[in-house]
């Protein structure tokens, strides 16, 4: 892997960012914007996908980025609990549902590799550089 200079330029962070982006989309144009308790936690934990990437990112160290990945991929899990309350709410269609739960589960899948590689890897962080 490439030594990146910002978690901008990671996919995984695209990836969240995407992620993040479409469950706006459902906050802001189905009944999910009346359900407030509902649309705030997955705002926020869809949010945190990314947010948890570019904070440990910013630690500068592998380990504190891997754990902080493992927060993210906690968070991706706890929007898809989120999703299926806004589906069986009938704020989602099937198929939106299904949509964005096979997101997350790419996303999941790929902080988790992105974690192993980290776990393997000589390199220790730019911090240590």
């Amino acid at each position: 892997m490439a030594h990146h200079s910002s978690f901008e330029s990671l996919d995984i962070y695209k990836e969240a960012t995407l992620f993040c982006d479409n469950i706006w989309d459902i906050i802001c144009n189905t009944p999910l914007n009346k359900d407030y308790k509902l649309r705030d936690q997955i705002n926020g934990s869809s949010g945190s996908v990314m947010d948890n990437i570019a904070e440990g990112f910013g630690r500068g160290g592998n380990k504190e980025f891997i754990m902080f990945l493992g927060f993210s991929r906690g968070s991706c899990s706890e929007s898809k609990a989120q999703l299926l309350r806004c589906y069986k709410r009938n704020h989602i269609n099937k198929n939106t549902y299904l949509e964005l739960n096979s997101q997350a589960d790419k996303l999941i899948d790929q902080l988790s590799k992105f974690i192993n590689y980290l776990k393997k890897s000589k390199r220790k962080g730019n911090k240590f550089d």
